[in-house]
Order: C-alpha cells, then structure tokens, then sequence
C-alpha cells in the first residue's frame, strides 16, 4: 500500500502527507480503542482521488471534483486486490467518507484521521503545504491567494478538532501559524502577491 501511494502520489511531495498524518493519527489516538489496520489503510488511502492521473484534468470538471466517492471505490477495488480483510473494507470507507473538517465522524478511526487531517493544515506544516500550492494549483496563483486558506485554518479549523489530544496539538500548531501570518503582515503588509 505504501509503494503504491508512492508511486501514485503526485505531485510528488503529496506522499509526504500519508506518513505524517499516520504518525500524528496514532499519536492522538495513544489512549484509544481503534482499529490499526482501518486506520491504516485509510490514512495511506484518504487522498487517492486528489492525486493528478486520479483526478479530472479538465478545469471545469476539476472545479466540482469531489474526491471522496472516487477514493472509496477506488480503495475498496485495491484493499481487495491486496487480500484486505472484507470484513474491514467498510470500516475503511467510512472513515475516508467522513475525514474533511466539515464531516462528522461515527468511528474512532474516522476521528483520527479527520483530526490529523485537520492538524497538518496548521503549523508549519500547514504553510509549506498551502505554499507549495501557488503557481501549481490553478486556484492558487500568488502567495496572496493562499492567505485566506491559512487564516481559515487559524480561524476556524483550530477549533474543529474533537479528540482531547488533537485539541492540545492544534493548540500550538495555531499559534504558530498566527505568529507567522502576523510575520508576514508585517513584512510585507498588501504588497506580497
């Protein structure tokens, strides 16, 4: 599974996500009760649909893409390709279906990864992956189009985490985030582009 997130992760610093976000899932979840392998695959697989070659290359289709449906169908064909248990592939999809900020998870799994998900769009971790975006990503085309992203990160995805650890965390990951949006201000006040 690893190899082939790997492989399909594209751009390439997209794979640097799925460890990450692993990492930090298993971190938050150190006191919970949780399925390992659910987690698992669904960490290593929540994005498959937002990797180029997986996702629509026309704008216009682009612009309504919904990644989700495409990454649990396509999830389900490949865990089963890889002798995944079935009885877990359900497990896998809900938490995929439910991992964005605005969802609401039922699973613990689910909580995990929408948690982590959420923390790695704060921090410095949150600006390199908002910044490597510009120039790129076509709703992206200078530094100053990415500023609302990292003040509505700061604003508003801080709050949303539910898990007692991933609040602690996001915390912190907040704060230096606003340190650096205040930074930047300063800096450059309205002439950053």
């Amino acid at each position: 599974m690893v190899e082939y997130i790997r492989a399909e992760a594209r751009p390439e610093d997209k794979f640097g996500h799925q460890p990450r976000l692993y990492t930090l899932a298993k971190k938050i979840g150190k006191n919970l009760k949780y399925d390992d392998d659910i987690l698992f695959a669904a960490v290593w697989l929540h994005d498959l649909g937002v990797f180029l070659g997986h996702r629509p290359q026309d704008l216009e289709q682009l612009s309504h893409w919904d990644h989700v449906p495409y990454t649990i169908s396509k999830s389900r064909e490949l865990l089963i390709e890889w002798g995944f248990p079935t009885e877990k592939l359900e497990g896998v999809a809900e938490a995929i279906r439910h991992h964005q900020a605005k969802d609401d998870p039922a699973t613990v799994e689910g909580a995990l990864l929408r948690d982590a998900d959420i923390l790695e769009q704060l921090g410095a971790v949150g600006i390199l992956r908002a910044a490597v975006k510009v120039g790129r990503d076509t709703r992206y085309p200078s530094f100053s189009s990415i500023l609302p992203v990292l003040t509505g990160a700061v604003n508003h995805l801080a709050h949303e985490t539910r898990l007692t650890e991933s609040k602690v965390m996001a915390e912190s990951r907040a704060e230096m985030l606003r340190s650096f949006l205040t930074a930047l201000q300063d800096e450059a006040g309205d002439m950053l582009h």
